[in-house]
C-alpha cells in the first residue's frame, strides 16, 4: 500500500489502476475535460536501490497506455548538479537510473514558475541544503491534449517540501485559435507583461526543445489573452461599421 493518500472533488472521476509504497497511478476523468488521462503520484524512497521498483513501474506504465500521462511529485532525486545547493558535492551517478527512465518513457518536464529549490533539510543556515526533488513530467499525448499545462512552486508551510499547483487547459477549450499579432496588441499595457511572464517560465531539455516549447506555450497563452482582452477584432470592426452606418442614416 502507498505511504500517502490524496483526495479528489465530486466533479472528478478517479479510478486507481495501481498502487504500492512509492506510487499511486490513476485513470482520471474531469467533468470539464474531454477524454481521460493517467496520473502517477510519486513518493519515492530515499535510497537509490529502493527506488528501482518505482522506476520499473513507471517504465511499465509508459508501455501500457497511450493516453495523456503525467508523473508528478517527490522523486527524491535530482537530474542535474544545478538542482542542489549546499552540502557535499553531488555524485550524478546516483541519478543515472532516473535519467535513463525519463528518456526511455519519453517524459518531459513542463517547466515551472516560482523558486527552483522546493525541498530543504530545514537546518541552520550554515548547514542548510536545498534540492529540487519534486517535479512534473508528461508524455507527448499530454502535451498534445493540454499544451498549456503549468506548474507553480508555492511557499512551504510546516513541510520540508513546497506545494505544487498544477493548472491545465485543454487544447480545444473554447476553440482556442492560433494567435495572430496585430499592431494594436502592443498598445495594451498587459501585452508585454503577459508575454514576459509566459516566456520566463522554466522549461527543461535541450536548447532546441526549450525554444520550441516556449514558442508553442507563448502562442497558446497569447491566444487566450487576445480573446479575453481584445475579443474578436473582425467582429468589433463589423460592429463599429454598423454604428457608423446607423449614425449616417440618422
Amino acid at each position: 500500500m502507498a505511504r500517502f493518500g490524496f483526495f479528489w472533488s465530486s466533479y472528478v472521476d478517479c479510478n486507481i489502476l495501481d498502487e504500492d509504497e512509492q506510487q499511486i497511478t490513476c485513470d482520471i476523468k474531469h467533468n470539464e475535460l474531454q477524454g481521460q488521462f493517467i496520473t502517477t503520484f510519486v513518493y519515492a524512497k530515499c535510497k537509490d536501490y529502493l527506488r528501482r521498483t518505482l522506476w520499473d513501474k513507471i517504465l511499465l506504465q509508459a508501455n501500457e497506455d497511450t493516453k495523456p500521462w503525467c508523473a508528478v511529485r517527490d522523486f527524491n532525486v535530482i537530474t542535474a548538479v544545478e538542482e542542489k545547493l549546499g552540502g557535499e558535492p553531488y555524485n550524478m551517478r546516483k541519478s543515472m537510473d532516473f535519467i535513463e527512465v525519463i528518456e526511455a518513457c519519453g517524459l518531459v518536464g513542463i517547466g515551472f514558475s516560482g523558486h527552483k529549490f522546493i525541498w530543504s533539510n530545514k537546518r541552520g543556515i550554515n548547514h542548510r541544503i536545498w534540492k529540487r526533488l519534486d517535479r512534473d513530467m508528461v508524455n507527448d499525448s499530454w502535451l498534445e491534449r493540454m499544451p498549456q499545462t503549468t506548474i507553480t512552486h508555492l511557499s512551504s508551510t510546516s513541510s520540508d517540501h513546497c506545494l505544487l499547483l498544477m493548472e491545465m487547459i485543454p487544447k480545444d477549450s473554447n476553440h482556442i485559435k492560433y494567435f495572430k499579432f496585430l499592431n494594436c496588441c502592443v498598445d495594451n499595457p498587459l501585452f508585454m507583461k503577459t508575454m514576459q511572464t509566459c516566456w520566463d517560465r522554466e522549461v527543461e531539455g535541450t536548447d532546441m526543445w526549450r525554444s520550441h516549447q516556449k514558442l508553442k506555450r507563448l502562442a497558446n497563452t497569447l491566444s487566450v489573452w487576445s480573446r479575453e482582452e481584445i475579443g474578436d477584432i473582425f467582429q468589433n470592426v463589423r460592429r463599429y461599421e454598423e454604428q457608423v452606418h446607423k449614425a449616417k442614416d440618422e
